[in-house]
């Protein structure tokens, strides 16, 4: 028996609980769809809605010989678990694990020695698949798959590097059968007021910034036929009657010509969902703003990071801060919302770029934005700039990458408060309610005093 599993249980994450915006593990079900195409069996067992002790128990009953476990940032502690647990189980002592997904390529050492017996890095489809096929017929892990990774002598061994799909058209859509999606449109339609399914139309980003992690697709872009994007969609419709839909391409709008066919597509079948995107300002004008308002778009997400072009330069981001606020004011006169992402404590960032970021969010004014503090996700670009500095307080067995910390022009308690700062201030610009805002203005003038203090 081959089992497909992520790891990751919406139960234990507090944050993600109160925001209730789960998305299907759309990789695993690619996978999933592809073994199929194949004539290789094999279950999925969705952790989202699940338990740790309800996956251990399946475990045990169907005792699996190969467990294939996406790994990414937010589930690598549990994914750690469940490779102990594997390790230690007599009932599972044939078990074969293999990990694959975006944690892998730059920490494989650690994985392996913790109890994985081999990593798929890279794209996974034909990776697994090969892997799947040949233990079935020898009950072994061949280790002359590309795009493999495992211990040889106590050492990290890497198989040749496997080639990207060149068409994302040979793909099978995801096997969403396998699981109870309705687990997912049901939480969304008790906590939002409907139900949205998340969809992919691309793999890859050719952009630079370098905070972002392209441990799978690498610098790629690479696009699935407009035709079955608008043929998968329709099945959606018919089978769950989405209410809206949630694109997870890193740019969206990034071929206007695509765009362009997309929206003929949905033409022709008469098809127009509501759906959410998240783009670049560079890659948005009025035709673009156009064509996302007449296909159903809702919701534009503009990426920016900072109001500071210092900032944006220094991320890489290849991108004019006056673009991102023009793109958003512009989506929300096209009768969309907009949206744009914020992250505090880049290497170099000032107070004054922070103060540069609040008059952005002040001027754009988006419907929507969230505050992050950074953090080097290995082997991106600002990890290898940091890494020397950066002073892990925990083991990694014990810590992700969101706990690193690394030398910044402040401390990050000084940066924890900027954020309440940021909140603060644009919240006083927008709100009309005169002991609102002294309340908001006596918030930022505190977090202020707290920064000097950090």
């Amino acid at each position: 028996m081959i089992l497909l599993t992520h790891a990751y249980f919406l139960e234990e994450d507090e944050k993600e609980k109160r925001i209730m915006k789960p998305y299907v593990p759309l990789g695993l079900l690619y996978i999933a769809g592809y073994l199929d195409s194949k004539g290789i069996e094999n279950t999925v067992f969705d952790t989202t809605f699940s338990n740790f002790d309800s996956l251990k128990r399946h475990l045990i009953e169907n005792k699996p010989g190969l467990v294939g476990v996406y790994t990414n940032l937010m589930t690598k502690l549990q994914v750690l678990n469940l490779i102990s647990f594997i390790k230690t189980s007599t009932a599972l002592d044939r078990t074969k694990i293999v990990l694959g997904g975006p944690e892998i390529r730059y920490n494989a050492a650690n994985y392996l020695k913790h109890g994985a017996v081999m990593l798929v890095v890279g794209e996974g489809e034909e990776t697994f698949y090969e892997l799947a096929k040949t233990f079935l017929e020898k009950k072994e892990l061949a280790e002359n798959i590309k795009g493999t990774a495992f211990l040889k002598n106590g050492d990290v061994f890497f198989n040749e590097e496997r080639a990207l799909f060149r068409s994302l058209n040979e793909l099978p859509m995801p096997a969403r059968h396998k699981i109870n999606l309705t687990l997912y449109g049901n939480a969304w339609k008790q906590r939002h007021g409907y139900s949205m399914y998340s969809v992919s139309t691309m793999r890859g980003c050719p952009y630079t910034c370098k905070w972002c992690s392209r441990a799978v697709y690498g610098g790629t872009y690479r696009r699935r036929n407009p035709a079955l994007v608008a043929e998968e969609l329709e099945l959606l419709k018919k089978n769950y009657e989405p209410d809206m839909i949630w694109f997870v391409d890193d740019v969206f709008t990034i071929s206007h010509k695509w765009l362009r066919e997309f929206r003929d597509e949905l033409r022709k079948k008469n098809l127009r969902i509501p759906y959410e995107i998240i783009t670049r300002a560079d890659r948005m004008n009025d035709e673009v703003i156009a064509l996302l308002k007449e296909t159903g778009c809702f919701r534009v997400w503009i990426g920016a990071e900072s109001g500071s072009q210092t900032i944006i330069d220094a991320m890489d981001r290849r991108v004019d801060v006056r673009m991102v606020r023009d793109n958003i004011i512009n989506a929300k006169k096209a009768g969309m919302e907009a949206g744009t992402f914020i992250m505090l404590g880049y290497p170099g960032e000032t107070k004054e770029d922070i103060r540069k970021t609040i008059l952005h969010l002040q001027l754009s004014q988006p419907d929507h934005y969230t505050v992050t503090l950074a953090y080097p996700i290995n082997g991106t670009p600002l990890y290898n700039e940091v890494n020397a500095s950066i002073a892990p307080e925990k083991s990694w067995e014990e810590s992700t990458d969101r706990d690193y910390d690394f030398r910044r022009t402040h401390s990050r308690k000084f940066y924890t408060h900027a954020i309440k700062w940021v909140y603060a201030e644009v919240l006083f610009s927008r709100t009309k309610n005169p002991v609102k805002k002294i309340s908001l203005k006596l918030r930022s003038l505190l977090a202020q005093i707290r920064m000097l203090s950090g």
